[in-house]
């Protein structure tokens, strides 16, 4: 990209102005390209398997751990109010964090008089813990639906968490830049490429027409 720091060619050499833009188009679609590559790939493939959910089997499995909650530690869930969405004590969520391998810290909870209900979202699944208030009973429940199911919760950004969000803005930002880029190259070599306009139209024609006469 170093290429961006030359000073552009005034319209006097038409010649040499065409080859500068030519050059900074083409190297930020190639570094564009990089950037945007892998998570293309990922969102074409799990566009198609979006698409044919309904015909792709998935058998969900599900996995439940019990554990009981030591009794000075369920003293201090106590602390928690009847009903609130606050979340367990430090102590119970590093106990959680040992004795059924979840991190709890800092969640929001449905606390009820007779238990604390966590829900634990993710990926291509679902999961919950619940600690029963009177006897210290807890029980976690992780249900997994298989890789596909994980793609494609990433696909949709289904309870991925801040980082994968902000990922999948950056990656939208590369493949605008790689489309916006392509194009400008494009209409630059039209000219000698007299199918280009008419690929181009036919490239938007068909999902206007498929929009407006079969999506109801």
């Amino acid at each position: 990209m170093s290429e961006a720091a030359a000073p552009i060619p005034t319209r006097s050499n038409p010649k040499a102005s065409r080859a500068f833009w030519l050059k900074q188009l083409h190297s930020w679609h190639w570094v564009s390209a990089a950037v945007s590559l892998i998570g293309l790939m990922l969102f074409a493939v799990t566009g198609i398997t979006l698409n044919h959910a309904a015909q792709i089997p998935s058998e969900p499995v599900t996995v439940e751990t019990t554990a009981v909650l030591p009794a000075p530690l369920l003293a201090r869930l106590s602390t928690l109010a009847e009903e609130t969405t606050d979340p367990v004590p430090d102590a119970v969520a590093r106990w959680a964090a040992d004795a059924l391998d979840v991190s709890i810290a800092g969640l929001p909870t449905e606390t009820s008089p007779e238990e604390v209900y966590i829900a634990l979202p993710r990926p291509g699944g679902d999961g919950w813990l619940t600690i029963d208030r009177s006897t210290g009973e807890a029980l976690r429940e992780t249900t997994t639906s298989g890789w596909i199911a994980y793609l494609n919760d990433l696909h949709k950004g289904r309870n991925t968490g801040p980082v994968w969000y902000w990922f999948i803005d950056v990656f939208a930002v590369a493949c605008v830049i790689f489309a916006v880029t392509g194009f400008a190259l494009t209409w630059m070599h039209a000219r000698q490429r007299p199918s280009t306009w008419p690929l181009l139209g036919l490239g938007l024609l068909v999902p206007v027409v498929i929009a407006l006469l079969f999506i109801h």
